[in-house]
């Protein structure tokens, strides 16, 4: 049975115009088994930040996601992601790490080291990498670099959204390199950017730029798809650029990408498809 695609089409759109354009590039199945994930997990992250959002919600999420991988579901969401199933080998273990990240961020967050953030960005978008490799024709060495590139995702996400996630009680930044760079909760609070926070920022900035690299030279093992993932990451790698611009300005405002901005990424885009980067270059 087909899913509603246009049902899963608008949660894509309603939730991130950076995957919808990006997924417009895979060939039709595919882009339908990027569609069927992207929805799934990004209406766990619903169930956590959404209205409703909570424990109930993300264990109502959670049962969704076994339905599907039992072959039984009930909402458009678990049809996409059990049709999905039917075609790919997707790691049920990439939907229960991500299941523990979204966990943490139901409470208040505090990560202690960097090793502690780079594993909650693993959790909560480098599984999603794990999802997609199958999708896009990728073995485990397509599948180790899909996990570097959905890292460097996630740590472009929070170090763009630092003064939106102290709002909700999150501190993703860890306390060791708070203590190392001599920044202070009290400053970030009351919205100070000091000289200590931006090299703490330009710190993370850079673990960020390393993770595309390695990530992006993964496109060269992938057999369909790879434009769409060179797109939707040169995207997020925009938002650093942006970010480093602004001088770290994130306590107060968010850094995005325009439409037009977006759009004159496309040839790189390509040229990194058909020419795939190695980890020390960069598209």
């Amino acid at each position: 049975m087909e899913p509603d695609w246009k049902a899963l089409l608008r949660v894509l759109r309603a939730h991130s115009a950076t995957f919808y354009l990006g997924s417009l590039l895979f060939p039709k199945e595919a882009r339908k088994g990027a569609w069927a994930v992207y929805a799934a997990c990004r209406l766990g992250d619903e169930a956590v930040d959404g209205e409703g959002g909570g424990p109930e919600a993300l264990e109502a999420w959670w049962a969704g996601v076994e339905r599907a991988y039992r072959g039984r579901p009930l909402a458009e969401w678990e049809k996409g992601l059990a049709w999905a199933l039917e075609r790919w080998d997707i790691p049920f273990e990439a939907f229960l790490h991500m299941r523990e990240g979204f966990q943490t961020d139901l409470g208040p967050v505090r990560l202690g080291t960097e090793a502690e953030l780079l594993r909650y960005c693993y959790q909560v978008a480098g599984t999603v990498g794990r999802m997609m490799a199958p999708i896009a024709g990728g073995g485990k060495e397509a599948e180790a670099r899909a996990v570097k590139l959905g890292q460097a995702m996630q740590l472009t996400n929070i170090l763009r959204d630092v003064g939106e996630d102290l709002g909700r009680d999150r501190v993703y930044l860890p306390s060791e390199l708070l203590k190392a760079y001599g920044v202070r909760l009290s400053d970030l609070e009351a919205g100070r950017i000091t000289p200590e926070y931006r090299a703490l920022m330009a710190h993370l900035e850079g673990k960020a730029r390393a993770l595309y690299r390695e990530g992006l030279a993964g496109l060269g093992h992938l057999k369909v798809g790879r434009a769409a993932i060179a797109l939707a990451a040169l995207q997020y790698r925009g938002i650093l650029d942006k970010l480093r611009l602004s001088g770290y300005d994130n306590l107060g405002r968010r850094a995005h990408l325009k439409a037009w901005e977006r759009a004159l990424l496309l040839p790189k885009a390509f040229l990194a498809a058909r020419f795939p980067p190695r980890p020390e270059e960069s598209p």
